[in-house]
């Protein structure tokens, strides 16, 4: 399973540990990744996506999970989420 967010695309960045002689060593930071159940509002089902906390927080900002993907560029986003996304939208155009 990839460390990488679905909805942000958020992944792992490197950087040093530094001891307290100064010594620099190489280092990973993750995301925060969640196993998180996101309802769409349009489409009436419920998707489990793994999700950074704050991509979490975005979503409750923008209100909820079709307002998100509606903003959210498409290269930032998994194959998964792409076609949520994608389906949002012909549910919402039919309606």
């Amino acid at each position: 399973m990839s460390r990488v967010c679905e909805l942000s695309g958020k992944g792992p960045m490197s950087g040093n540990n530094v001891s307290h002689a100064n010594n620099k060593t190489r280092r990973r930071f993750l995301p925060n990744l969640n196993d998180v159940t996101l309802i769409s509002d349009a489409l009436g089902k419920s998707f489990s996506f793994r999700v950074s906390a704050a991509a979490i927080r975005t979503v409750d900002h923008r209100g909820g999970l079709d307002a998100f993907l509606a903003k959210a560029k498409d290269d930032e986003l998994s194959d998964k989420a792409l076609k949520v996304k994608k389906e949002i939208a012909k549910a919402q155009a039919s309606a």
